[in-house]
C-alpha cells in the first residue's frame, strides 16, 4: 500500500500466490489494499485503518481461516464489515459467517463489483438500524427485515446447448426456479415483466450478444444491481477483463462442474435478495406518517433528530458522514415562476425526484420551502459534493410548467457541503453547508 493512502480493503493471506495479483489489481482500480499474514496482524490492521471490507484466502490460511470472518467482524463492531472468502465453495462454509465465497482465480474487476455491492449493503443495514431507533422515538415502528424464503428466480438466456441445459438442471436441483429465454428480445420482455434474483448468460458462439445484454442491464436503473453470470467456453475470444467491464458479475465455463457453477449463481441470488430486502425496508419509511406530506422526504425536525443519531454512530463506527444542502438558485425564469405560484407547484415533484435520486442509505429532507438537505453516511466531503451535483444535474434537465403562454422553467441549485466531525458539530456542519450554498447564491 502506498504510504499516506488510506486502505479500503484488508487481504488476509499467508502468501502472495492469490493475494499478490489481486492486491495489485485492486490498488490499480482505486480500492487500496493492505495485506496481513495472520489473524493477529489482521485485527491490528482493522484497529488502525478505516477498512471497508476484508478478503480471506482460504487456501493459504488453513483451518484457522474458517474462523476469520467472525474474528474480523467482532473486531470491527459496531461497524459492519463484509468479509469475502476466496476458495472452493462448500457446505462447511455455511456456518463461517462469510458474506460471499468466490472461487479462485478472482479477477480484480470482478472483486470490485462485489466489494461495491457488499459495502453498500453493510452501510444500508447500519442505516436501517438507526432509522428503527429514530422512528421509535417518534412513536412509529418500521417493519423488520423480511427474508424472502421463496425459491430463487433465475433467468437463463441463450441457445439451448447441452452444457447450458445441464447448468439449468443443476440450478433446478438446487431449488431455484429457472426460466429460459432464447433471444435478447425475449429476455428483456421477461426482465421487465417480473423480478429475477440472478441472470445466467450463455455466450456460446454469440458472446457479444450476451455481453450486450449484460451492458443493457447495467444501463437500466431497475436491473442495475441484478447479478449476471456469463457462462462461456474457455477458448472464447472474450477476455475476462472485457466481460467484467461490460457489466458481468461473474464468469464460469462449462469445464467447471455444473453443481459448482449453480452454487455460485445461488450465492449471487441470495446476496441480491438480501440487498433488496434492506432497500424495501428503508423505503417503507416514506409511508410512516412522519414525512413531509408534499415531497415524501424527512421533515426538518425528523432530519435533525436522525442526523444527530447518525453522527454518534459514525464516530462509533469510524465512518465519515457528510451533509449537503441544495437551495433553489435564483434565475429570471424561476423568479417569474415563483411570483405566479408555479414554483410552489413544482416543489413536490422536485422533492420526489431528490428522494428517488439519492442512494437508499442516504437521508433526504426538506428544510424549507425551497431548501433541501442530504445526510450521506460513509461519505466524505468530495463524494457528497459529487452526489449533490449529480442530483442537481438531473433535475436541471427537467422543464417545469409555468402557466398558459409562458415557456417552461428550469431549476438549478446552489450547493453547499460539509463533513460532520463529531456529534456536537452536526448543527455547525449544517450551518456551514447552508452558508456555502448561500454564498454561491450571492
Amino acid at each position: 500500500m502506498t504510504a499516506g493512502v488510506q486502505a479500503r480493503v484488508l487481504i488476509v493471506a499467508r502468501d502472495d500466490a492469490v493475494a499478490g495479483p489481486l492486491a495489485e489489481g485492486l490498488d490499480r482500480l482505486g480500492w487500496r489494499t493492505v495485506t496481513a499474514r495472520g489473524p493477529y496482524a489482521a485485527v491490528a490492521a482493522l484497529a488502525d485503518l478505516g477498512v471497508e471490507a476484508a478478503i480471506v484466502d482460504l487456501a493459504s490460511g488453513g483451518h484457522e481461516a474458517l474462523t476469520m470472518a467472525q474474528r474480523l467482524k467482532a473486531a470491527c463492531a459496531p461497524r459492519r464489515l463484509p468479509v469475502i472468502a476466496i476458495g472452493d465453495p462448500g457446505p462447511e462454509l455455511d456456518s463461517c459467517d462469510f458474506d460471499l465465497t468466490l472461487a479462485a482465480p478472482v479477477h480484480p474487476a470482478q472483486m470490485v463489483m462485489r466489494l461495491e455491492t457488499l459495502v453498500r449493503t453493510a452501510v444500508a443495514e447500519e442505516e436501517f438500524e438507526l432509522r428503527l431507533e429514530t422512528f421509535a422515538d417518534r412513536g412509529r415502528r418500521l417493519d423488520a427485515l423480511e427474508p424472502n424464503s421463496a425459491p430463487f428466480h433465475v433467468l437463463a438466456i441463450g441457445e439451448p446447448a447441452p452444457q447450458f441445459l445441464a447448468l439449468s438442471n443443476a440450478l433446478a436441483r438446487s431449488g431455484a426456479e429457472v426460466v429460459g429465454a432464447f433471444t435478447a428480445y425475449t429476455a428483456f420482455d421477461y426482465l421487465h415483466e417480473r423480478p429475477f434474483d440472478a441472470v445466467v448468460l450463455w455466450a456460446g458462439d454469440t458472446s457479444q450478444e450476451a455481453l450486450s445484454i449484460a451492458a443493457g442491464m447495467r444501463h437500466n436503473t431497475r436491473l442495475y444491481h441484478t447479478p449476471a453470470l456469463l457462462y462461456m467456453r474457455q477458448e472464447s475470444y472474450v477476455t475476462m477483463s472485457e466481460a467484467y467491464h461490460r457489466g458481468v458479475t461473474d464468469v464460469a465455463s462449462p469445464e467447471t462442474p455444473e453443481t459448482e457453477t449453480a452454487r455460485r449463481v445461488v450465492e449471487l441470488a441470495r446476496s441480491y435478495r438480501r440487498q433488496q430486502a434492506i432497500r424495501k425496508a428503508l423505503e417503507k419509511a416514506r409511508t410512516s406518517g412522519l414525512m413531509d406530506a408534499a415531497t415524501g422526504l424527512f421533515t426538518r425536525d425528523l432530519f435533525a433528530r436522525h442526523v444527530g443519531r447518525l453522527a454518534q454512530a459514525s464516530r462509533a463506527r469510524g465512518r465519515p458522514l457528510s451533509v449537503c444542502v441544495l437551495k433553489v438558485a435564483e434565475r429570471a425564469d424561476v423568479s417569474a415562476a415563483r411570483k405566479g405560484g408555479w414554483l410552489d407547484r413544482a416543489i413536490p415533484q422536485i422533492g420526489s425526484m431528490i428522494g428517488r435520486l439519492v442512494r437508499v442509505e442516504d437521508t433526504a429532507a426538506r428544510l424549507g420551502q425551497e431548501v433541501f438537505a442530504l445526510a450521506l453516511p460513509a461519505t466524505g466531503k468530495a463524494a457528497a459534493r459529487a452526489a449533490g451535483e449529480r442530483i442537481a444535474a438531473v433535475i436541471g434537465c427537467t422543464a417545469f410548467e409555468a402557466g398558459d403562454g409562458q415557456p417552461p422553467f428550469v431549476v438549478d441549485f446552489d450547493i453547499g457541503v460539509a463533513e460532520v466531525g463529531s456529534p456536537e458539530q452536526v448543527g455547525k456542519a449544517l450551518e456551514e453547508a447552508a452558508a456555502s450554498a448561500q454564498q454561491k447564491a450571492s
